[in-house]
């Protein structure tokens, strides 16, 4: 077993003196009777009187179960701070445990910085109670209104990836994540110890987990809390940690443990940070801590035990408003305490109280890294127009755009040393973005061998089999102050779906908060897309996180398909530069048609959405239908229908717009990006029929579309939950998204009706059938297909030719 004193886990010498011991009691009862007062109390916040029933909140909630570990920990860290002269972040991995967080901010101060109005006297501990969990309150988890948190806690399961995530390129910051019992049997908190093996302990900061156990979920025992020392000694020691054990229910023996411990790990972590630790002895430090599930609280009532219970997980004591002898036992709890002892009689807290706690930016709370925007540095950005295409005519060549992404990306990567991550599920080079590794590395900490490719205990790209690692890095580098880049697999994308969905909620309500400062924006790349699956097949085609991402408040929302590499370039610096976002880039990897040359690409990118001229009737004074497309392929069938429309039916006229910012289609009241009517108008005409072509599924263009005039005249083709391992057209017939689809659905919407609509549609359902029984018998499309380019159209009749 690695545990660096056999008996520690019984010892009840340590560090402390009787004083120290005595401040430390002082703080943390302060901190548990602040706990308890917010689940409770809406008045008589210091029991200055006895306890009545109208003293007592009419709703109880938050949870009680976790808070006295997370006072402890805090209390323990802060003399740890001072001693030391730490820069640390605490981070809640049981984020119900918001009212201990809470708690402590406000017994440091930092709180009524903040927030003047809850000061530190008896009023401001009232406005604390009567806020918890209350309308227009704050919530009962850790969460953005809570100085001092990175860590959006209505979620389990990621605090160990944020942790890691934030001490990235932080090389004097100790990022110490607490981890429930409960919480380390989800699949992303499991995965995420892992981390510890892409650490650069020069490079980098330091993470401190702490394995809180304390036995019970809500209503089940912790796997953890259950498995015996040994298994767990084995267990952590096997993914490169040195545990150290900490147990207890009687509270002076546990400080000297904990204190112990705390100092033991601290003197590992800075032998690792100045190189003295090699081989085995190479271990990062954990702490195991087991302590009774709402520690200090009521231990029983009616003769069935609570503390030590899921029974204390959230309020222990449920009917204190309506039972008087709960209500007495109440009292009595608090009164346990002895909170005369711990505030003077202006409620604020003692000052020795108010001195265990560290100062400035010391505090917790305070860390200017749990405030990233504060320490936000802009990129470099290179220019983009140095890996533009040059594309002296629109659909003629084809160049796999994303590969032009990669080069521009190694540039910003040489410019940005320190502030900038890459990362991606082991996807890089399939994703075309490997040009990045002649800038940097693959981030690596173990072994390496002579085959290996790009491996670099320093690198700048992070690829790990794991989408919740690569989302979950990210964002504790991002909140923290600095920028980066997440690619994936569209399908796959969706496994970090949640924690994508739980960021976008920590930006919003960050708006609303002054004191935290904005920070860059989480830029996901998704490419390898539905349409093009041709050996994966059904299992790697979903397009959902982007009807995942159209749900969000459009203040933190964007969503993006450049149709061409360099469209994509025009949108990637677009991305980087803003703040408070999640920005979706949305194109396929494989060679693809240019349609846009630099400057055509630099406004469109401006514009959201444009009418290309070349690929529509010319010199047409009225439309009768317009064609739209959203996304490559999606453009890719649109142009090519707009060409055959214009060979064999030019008498139709047609507009053809392309929008690469799918936010531009909502009303300007519903999102930042959202076009005029006016503009509308003249794109889309204020009453023709729209055949629009979209790479998603249909539902997420008519939800944009609410509340634009006549809505319904347009007829949206997308994703229809149709794939398999085929042939690109194919892939576009099975969801009724082909070219001649497309141009069938003008014909029937636009086109007079009559032998000659009748007879090209024909040819339109003809030349569908055509070309599947191609690719059926030949595993790939005809040459007439594959081979598309654009020519100036010239009016032809009778059966559809496709020129090569």
């Amino acid at each position: 077993m690695f545990r660096f004193d056999p008996q520690l886990s019984s010892a009840v010498t340590g560090p402390l003196s009787p004083e120290a011991l005595a401040a430390l009691d002082h703080y943390w009862r302060a901190a548990n009777y602040l706990t308890v007062g917010q689940i409770y109390l809406q008045d008589n916040p210091l029991l200055r009187e006895p306890l009545w029933p109208e003293h007592i909140k009419p709703r109880l909630l938050g949870h009680w179960g976790t808070s006295p570990g997370l006072n402890l920990i805090y209390a323990h860290l802060n003399r740890l701070i001072r001693k030391r002269e730490l820069d640390a972040i605490y981070l809640a991995g049981p984020g119900h445990g918001g009212p201990a967080l809470l708690a402590n901010v406000y017994l440091e101060g930092t709180y009524s910085e903040i927030y003047p109005a809850i000061a530190r006297d008896t009023a401001g501990m009232l406005r604390l109670f009567r806020q918890f969990s209350t309308p227009g309150g704050v919530p009962s988890h850790v969460s953005v209104p809570t100085p001092g948190s990175i860590h959006e806690g209505g979620e389990l399961g990621y605090v160990l990836a944020h942790a890691f995530g934030a001490v990235l390129d932080n090389p004097d910051l100790l990022a110490v994540a607490v981890v429930g019992d409960g919480e380390s049997e989800t699949g992303p908190l499991a995965g995420s110890w892992k981390s510890v093996d892409f650490l650069d302990p020069a490079r980098d900061g330091a993470v401190l987990p702490i394995l809180h156990l304390n036995g019970y979920k809500i209503a089940s025992p912790t796997i953890s809390g259950r498995t015996p020392d040994a298994r767990l000694f084995a267990l952590f020691a096997g993914y490169g940690y040195e545990p150290l054990l900490v147990a207890g229910d009687e509270p002076e023996p546990v400080h000297q443990r904990l204190a112990a411990a705390l100092d033991y790990a601290a003197d590992r972590l800075a032998a690792l940070r100045r190189g003295e630790l090699h081989g085995a002895q190479r271990r990062w430090p954990m702490i195991l801590l087991r302590t009774p599930k709402g520690w200090t609280g009521p231990k029983e009532w009616n003769g069935v035990p609570i503390e030590g219970t899921f029974r204390a997980h959230q309020v222990p004591l449920k009917d204190v408003r309506s039972n008087p002898a709960q209500l007495a036992a109440l009292e009595t709890w608090m009164r346990s305490y002895k909170p005369e002892e711990l505030f003077d009689g202006k409620g604020a807290p003692q000052p020795a109280i108010t001195a265990w706690a560290p100062q400035g930016d010391r505090r917790m709370g305070a860390n200017p890294h749990a405030n990233g925007g504060k320490l936000l540095h802009a990129l470099q950005l290179p220019d983009w127009h140095a890996q533009a295409l040059p594309v002296p005519q629109p659909a003629r060549e084809h160049h796999e755009s994303t590969r032009q992404l990669g080069r521009w990306l190694r540039e910003l990567v040489r410019a940005n040393t320190t502030n900038f991550l890459l990362t991606c599920p082991d996807e890089l080079a399939s994703n075309r973005l490997d040009d990045v590794l002649t800038a940097t590395g693959r981030r690596w900490a173990l072994t390496r061998l002579p085959f290996d490719d790009h491996l670099d205990a320093e690198g700048r790209v992070f690829e790990v089999l794991s989408e919740h690692l690569c989302e979950g890095w990210l964002e504790g580098y991002l909140l923290t102050g600095r920028h980066g880049l997440f690619a994936t697999y569209e399908a796959f994308a969706m496994i970090a779906a949640s924690m994508l969905v739980q960021h976008t909620k920590w930006l919003e309500a960050s708006l609303a908060l002054p004191w935290r400062a904005p920070v860059a924006p989480l830029n996901l790349l998704l490419t390898s897309t539905c349409w093009r699956q041709d050996h994966n097949g059904f299992s790697h085609q979903g397009p959902g996180l982007i009807d995942v991402l159209l749900s969000k408040r459009g203040t933190v929302a964007r969503i993006y398909f450049p149709p061409d590499a360099n469209s994509l370039l025009a949108l990637a610096q677009r991305c980087f530069t803003e703040r408070n976002t999640v920005n979706l880039l949305v194109i396929d990897k494989q060679p693809q048609l240019q349609w846009l040359d630099a400057a055509a690409a630099e406004a469109h990118a401006a514009a959201g959405a444009s009418a290309w001229d070349w690929a529509s009737t010319p010199e047409a004074e009225q439309v009768d239908v317009v064609l739209a497309a959203c996304g490559d392929v999606p453009t890719l069938e649109t142009v090519a229908a707009a060409w055959w429309l214009r060979h064999y039916a030019p008498e139709l006229r047609l507009r053809v717009v392309n929008i690469c910012d799918l936010m531009c289609l909502f009303t300007p009241d519903v999102h930042p990006h959202g076009l005029s009517e006016e503009r509308f108008a003249e794109l889309f005409t204020a009453s023709k029929h729209v055949i629009f072509a979209f790479h998603g599924y249909q539902r997420a263009v008519h939800s944009v579309l609410h509340g634009r005039p006549h809505a319904d005249r347009f007829h949206v083709r997308g994703f229809v939950e149709q794939g398999t391992t085929t042939t690109p057209f194919d892939m576009v017939a099975l969801n009724h998204m082909s070219r001649f689809d497309l141009a069938a659905e003008a014909l029937r919407r636009a086109y007079p009706e009559g032998a000659r609509r009748d007879a090209l549609v024909r040819q339109c359902e003809q030349a569908i059938r055509d070309a599947v029984a191609y690719a059926g018998i030949h595993f790939e499309d005809a040459p007439e297909i594959r081979n598309w380019t654009w020519t100036e159209p010239v009016p032809l009749s009778g059966a559809p030719e496709l020129a090569a």
